[in-house]
């Protein structure tokens, strides 16, 4: 199991003072003054945009390659290349240790296989986006539509990768090893997820993302470099399809006591 740890400091916002009250007139009854209206945070999400279709949706992968370079964005990236840096010298023998020829063991990866091809990814996605057009459900089909979009995105990003590394992968098929793209598709699609339902809603998308992820070690089409780094790729397509999403995070670095931390902080 990959382990990612991460200091997580939750943003507090003020909340908004009460107006100053007059004093009451010589004689007049005394009021308690008025109770601080508690703002649902419900109200403070983001609406749905107007317009999901076709045009909006590749309107919008304009302005998705643009935010590619925002700084929260090169912090992602540069997180996961250190990471999958420092995890490169024991790509091989991870490889080796997950690598099975038990019967129930290979039969449950076997599902991975599927979960995390490209076209069934982008099936699902395109599922989920016209089941909100043709049944007049704009938060769904916002879903898809930006399930879609961090699909390209992160093709996008993974194929000139593969092509500019010319890493050869661990079963010697092809040059094509890092990043994984289906790492980097399966934590593209959580992280939409979670940007859009939230944290508690996203655990199973993380769950089969981390699943697919290591079915291609134990499948020896990957190494553990390959797959960190491909998760961190499809960590960055998802946040920056969903700028507007449920919360926004930022991400930075910290000065602490004997080293740097990475804050991961909400702000709304």
């Amino acid at each position: 199991m990959l382990l990612t740890a991460f200091l997580v400091a939750a943003g507090i916002g003020l909340a908004p003072q009460a107006p100053a009250t007059r004093p009451a007139a010589r004689g007049a009854p005394s009021q308690p003054p008025a109770a601080v209206q508690q703002v649902p945070s419900e109200a403070k999400k983001p609406p749905t945009p107007p317009h999901t279709g076709i045009r909006a949706l590749f309107r919008n992968l304009g302005g998705d390659f643009t935010h590619l370079a925002a700084p929260d964005n090169a912090y992602v990236a540069l997180v996961g290349g250190g990471m999958a840096a420092s995890l490169h010298p024991l790509d091989s023998a991870f490889n080796a240790h997950l690598r099975s020829h038990d019967a129930l063991v290979n039969d449950l990866y076997r599902p991975a296989h599927v979960l995390g091809d490209t076209p069934e990814q982008v099936a699902l996605s395109l599922g989920t986006y016209a089941y909100g057009r043709i049944f007049d459900e704009p938060k769904v089909s916002h879903l898809g539509m930006d399930l879609l979009r961090a699909q390209i995105i992160s093709e996008a990003m993974v194929e000139p990768l593969k092509f500019a590394t010319h890493r050869e992968r661990p079963d010697l098929s092809n040059h094509q090893s890092f990043p994984s793209g289906h790492a980097a598709i399966t934590f593209a699609v959580a992280t939409v997820i979670e940007r859009h339902l939230g944290w508690k809603r996203s655990v199973l998308g993380y769950a089969i993302a981390s699943y697919v992820a290591s079915s291609r070690l134990h499948d020896n089409r990957h190494y553990l470099s390959d797959v960190v780094f491909g998760a961190a790729v499809g960590t960055i397509a998802g946040r920056t399809v969903t700028q507007h999403g449920r919360d926004a995070w930022t991400i930075g670095p910290m000065s602490v006591p004997g080293g740097v931390a990475i804050i991961v902080a909400r702000t709304r």
